[in-house]
């Protein structure tokens, strides 16, 4: 595959998808002023190497809840992965498995938490929403701990979804409304239409033999709109601890008071993140928001930054500013756009291989040992 780095994946990816997939995979909200900070707030930290340190052997790896992963990087949960290629979030673990790398499924996946379990002998994650419906709520705990999932991530920052207008152009809403240009940019787009849309149907398969009908794509997407909760509190946390018994972990906090929170709640693990810029726009990015959550976590717990993380040298950063690993996500689902589990593997090739060069022209010997005595 003929990508050096992850923007070559995205171009690729940008060739091989119709206009509206790929735009629902690289959009944002409103004016998207938040999914661009997430990475212009990178390239504003700079680094400062030091010389003559022994750098001849690098060690990238970390240990997660008990667990030994050979690079800093997590594949985050991504709703619907099997609209970009057949079967999507399998050839994601697998690749995940193959990097030895951690999988988080989303509940919105296009396969099935049961499919997931049985792909890869690797324990991966399940990510879930805050929904009113606790019976339904509980079953999918249930069945992610007997796929063997060895953390639970609660995602709480979608009581209500953000305004995506590039999706409202297209048409890609529920009911989708596509016009005849974009049926016509579906039509060129042969390969695509020959391994997804000519495929297995889509569904959301976490829905099957559940009260919903996981045929109807329209139906479960208007179901899980009318059961975000809009009462959930940080009550809450202490009944989904209690339901899963292992690590529970928060993603979308952008807050020092609400990491403070987490901690006074139990909470295993913190995931700094604005939803890559597709909810609140206007939000502060995920990486301006790191060193403050990091200063009130004080290490104890797991920190990870989730958005814009396009280099290696990103992930650097976040973790020499207090994270423990970083979530990608646009940056595998491109990869996986161009080129299935290939191309996913490749996403995490170039990460691995930046890091390692980052680390030895930092003259750091361990990505333990970064901290922001690096930065700039």
């Amino acid at each position: 595959m003929n990508a050096i780095n992850i923007d070559d994946l995205r171009s690729l990816a940008r060739k091989r998808l119709p206009r509206a997939v790929f735009e629902f995979v690289d959009g944002g909200a409103l004016d998207e002023t938040t999914l661009r900070a997430n990475q212009e707030d990178f390239q504003k930290i700079r680094l400062m190497p030091r010389v003559l340190t022994d750098v001849t052997t690098r060690n990238q790896s970390l240990e997660l809840f008990g667990r030994r992963y050979d690079a800093p990087v997590i594949l985050a949960p991504t709703g619907l992965a099997g609209l970009l290629s057949r079967r999507g979030e399998l050839s994601a673990v697998r690749a995940a498995s193959r990097h030895n790398v951690p999988y988080c499924l989303s509940t919105m996946s296009t396969c099935s938490i049961e499919e997931i379990g049985a792909e890869v002998d690797t324990p991966n994650w399940f990510q879930l929403y805050v929904l009113r419906d606790r019976e339904l709520t509980k079953a999918f705990i249930e069945r992610a701990r007997d796929a063997r999932c060895s953390a639970l991530v609660l995602t709480v920052d979608t009581k209500v979804q953000g305004p995506r207008e590039r999706d409202m152009r297209n048409g890609f809403t529920v009911p989708p409304r596509f016009g005849p240009s974009t049926l016509l940019n579906f039509a060129m787009h042969w390969r695509w239409l020959l391994d997804v849309a000519l495929g297995p149907k889509i569904k959301f398969r976490n829905f099957v033999d559940t009260s919903v009908d996981a045929d109807n794509a329209v139906t479960i997407t208007e179901f899980i709109a009318q059961q975000w909760d809009l009462s959930v509190t940080w009550s809450d946390v202490e009944w989904f601890k209690s339901q899963w018994g292992g690590p529970v972990l928060l993603k979308g906090l952008l807050s020092p008071a609400d990491a403070q929170h987490a901690i006074d709640s139990g909470i295993d693990g913190i995931i700094v993140s604005n939803h890559g810029g597709r909810q609140l726009d206007g939000a502060i990015s995920a990486i301006a928001a790191l060193p403050a959550i990091a200063d009130t976590v004080a290490g104890r717990i797991p920190l990870i930054l989730d958005g814009g993380v396009r280099r290696g040298s990103d992930v650097t950063k976040a973790i020499a500013l207090g994270a423990t690993a970083c979530m990608i996500g646009r940056a595998w689902l491109y990869g996986l756009a161009a080129g299935g589990e290939s191309g996913v593997a490749r996403a995490l090739s170039i990460l691995r291989d930046e890091i390692d060069v980052s680390l030895a022209l930092l003259g750091c010997s361990d990505i333990s040992k970064l901290d922001r005595s690096v930065l700039v």
